[in-house]
This record gives structure tokens, C-alpha cells and sequence, in this order.
């Protein structure tokens, strides 16, 4: 519980920091597909190798997995359906028998419709919902945080010697 407390406050602290918007929002879009995927499968290799090359916020995206794993319980009833309905097109057979007899593909777990269905439902969510948190994002740091900045308590919080303390430990230990 404290694990997942702390990484809560972390990404609270990452949405008042100043780092980019863009790291945040595709951090929360990967996360979305770590949550809809299985947990050891080569999806989440992928889509952690692709955390790791780029500048993805990892904190995000492993919050918004945590979240999204959650929510894709109940996406079940929607991703099923969609899976079956991929798996079971005879135009695909040929393509998913081959890719089955591959040495690592099968490792995906494709075969499986809840899995194929999240898979295809995560894929066709991430680009839309990066554009959506993007925007709340920014939405939030104008509308919250600077808002916040401007008021009295802040002001008279950050004069304080706590807050200078902090900011101090902060910028040397990170």
C-alpha cells in the first residue's frame, strides 16, 4: 500500500514539475496498454522496452498500469467479443497459424480472444486517450498549479524554512 501511496505522490509531484507534458501523457498511454496486457507476455516487454528507449515517464506509466489493470477487468464483456470476432475471421486463419509455429510470437498469447481483444481495444485507445490526457495536462498545470502559485497560503508556505529545506534536500537527493 505504501508502494502504491508513493507512487501517487510521485506522480502528483511530476504533474506540478516541470517536466514535459508530452513524457506524462505517453507515460499514461503506455501504462494503458500494460494494463490491458498480461502481465508476462512479450506485449509488456515491448511496450517496457519502448519506456525505456524513449523519454516515456516511467512513474506514469506504471500508475495508469496499475489503474488500467482494474479497469480492463471490466473491459472483459467488450474485449472478448472483439477478440473472438479477430481470431475466428477465416481471411486471418492462414496468418495466425503461421504466426503460431513462430519461435516467439506465440508468446504474445494472440490465441487467446480476451487477450487479442484487450490487445486490439488498447492499441486503438492509446493514440486517442494520449491526445486526452495531453490536454488535461496542460489544462491542469494553467488551471491548478498556477492558480496555486498565486495564492497567499502559497506564498507564505514558501517562505517558510520547511519549504526551503525541502527544496534543498530535493534538488540534492532528487
Amino acid at each position: 500500500m505504501t508502494l502504491l501511496l508513493k507512487q501517487l505522490f510521485n506522480f502528483l509531484k511530476l504533474l506540478n514539475s516541470d517536466t514535459g507534458h508530452n513524457q506524462l501523457a505517453s507515460g499514461l498511454a503506455c501504462g494503458l496498454i500494460l494494463g490491458l496486457a498480461p502481465f508476462l507476455s512479450l506485449q509488456t516487454v515491448l511496450v517496457l522496452t519502448l519506456v525505456f528507449i524513449f523519454r516515456i515517464q516511467l512513474g506514469a506509466a506504471f500508475l495508469s498500469a496499475f489503474f488500467f489493470k482494474f479497469v480492463g477487468f471490466l473491459l472483459d464483456p467488450v474485449c472478448d467479443p472483439i477478440g473472438r470476432w479477430v481470431l475466428e475471421n477465416e481471411g486471418l486463419r492462414d496468418i495466425f497459424v503461421e504466426m503460431y509455429n513462430m519461435p516467439i510470437i506465440p508468446f504474445t498469447r494472440f490465441n487467446n480472444s480476451l487477450v487479442m481483444g484487450s490487445l486490439i481495444l488498447s492499441l486503438l485507445l492509446a493514440p486517442i486517450l494520449f491526445f486526452v490526457f495531453r490536454a488535461l495536462i496542460i489544462k491542469y498545470r494553467i488551471a491548478v498549479v498556477e492558480k496555486l502559485k498565486q495564492t497567499k497560503f502559497w506564498k507564505a508556505f514558501a517562505a517558510t524554512s520547511l519549504y526551503n529545506w525541502y527544496t534543498k534536500y530535493d534538488q540534492l537527493y532528487g
